[in-house]
């Protein structure tokens, strides 16, 4: 009987996370560098497909099915991406799908729940065990993304210029993080990628937890993630699961702002491709 070829990617625009499965067991595991399509062309998305994953799958059969996962694959840019994988792969049957759905099936399987993204942007949707069925629009970091790394850092950075926090937390921040407003208007308004910049910063908050007003803060972030956000679903009733660096390493402040907003919470990862192997396998 003839085995079958999954290969199955958690995308993103830095690291790509690779897993074949070999009858539902995983065969092989590696990463390449990021794919953005929104910001490519057809022709670049397949140069750099064929390049990582000629040489990652070169001693295996031909892949019977491609289940791509990331950031941004919606619309022409989940096309473009199909595209690609199929003019490297014509007798593979590929699926693409968005983040969001990879942290759906990874947090829930085929359960309903409501699943949330908290890394260096934010998402939420409600999961109906298949589909998902509703998703407020995050809006990024500069209108939304409420509770994510670059939110986090964003207000971290704006309290202690605008000298909202103890002085002894502040000069810590400009002696190790950043030293002056100057630096950071640079690297903000001046300089690319200013979310992963902001984002940076929750190292410091991971640093120093053990200050009262370093909880408060991350508390009320979260509180507010879930009132913009969770709360809209009207669903108290099912559990909020969460993946992301964000939600793993500040657990215990989601669990206490999930308690004071009425909702508990559900499985949390630190990254999916752990999850949809278990959903993948399965299949």
């Amino acid at each position: 009987m003839k085995n079958k070829y999954t290969l199955v990617a958690d995308g993103g625009s830095t690291k790509i996370d690779w897993a074949l499965l070999k009858d539902g067991q995983e065969a092989l595991r590696f990463s390449s560098p990021g794919i953005n399509p929104a910001l490519l062309q057809q022709s670049e998305v397949m140069e750099l497909l064929n390049k990582c994953l000629t040489l990652e799958l070169n001693s295996f059969p031909i892949v019977d099915e491609i289940c791509f996962y990331g950031a941004g694959c919606r619309g022409k840019s989940a096309q473009i991406m199909h595209d690609a994988f199929v003019s490297l792969y014509p007798t593979t049957k590929v699926n693409v799908h968005t983040d969001l759905l990879a942290a759906a099936r990874a947090l829930c399987g085929d359960e309903s729940g409501l699943v949330c993204i908290l890394g260096t942007g934010s998402n939420s949707c409600l999961y109906d065990g298949k589909d998902i069925v509703h998703n407020v629009s995050p809006l990024g970091y500069i209108l939304g993304d409420e509770g994510s790394g670059a939110v986090l850092g964003k207000r971290l950075a704006g309290d202690v210029f605008k000298q909202q926090l103890p002085e002894t937390i502040c000069e810590k921040f400009r002696r190790e993080v950043c030293p002056d407003i100057d630096t950071l208007v640079q690297r903000v308004y001046r300089e690319p990628a200013p979310n992963r910049y902001l984002a940076t910063f929750t190292e410091f908050l991971g640093k120093y937890i053990q200050y009262a007003e370093i909880q408060k803060f991350i508390v009320e972030e979260f509180v507010r993630f879930f009132e913009r956000n969770v709360c809209v679903y009207k669903r108290p009733d099912l559990p909020v699961n969460f993946v992301g660096s964000i939600a793993w390493f500040f657990k215990s402040q989601l669990e206490e702002a999930a308690s004071h907003s009425g909702f508990r919470i559900g499985n949390v990862l630190r990254s999916p491709m752990e999850g949809l192997l278990r959903y993948h396998g399965g299949k």
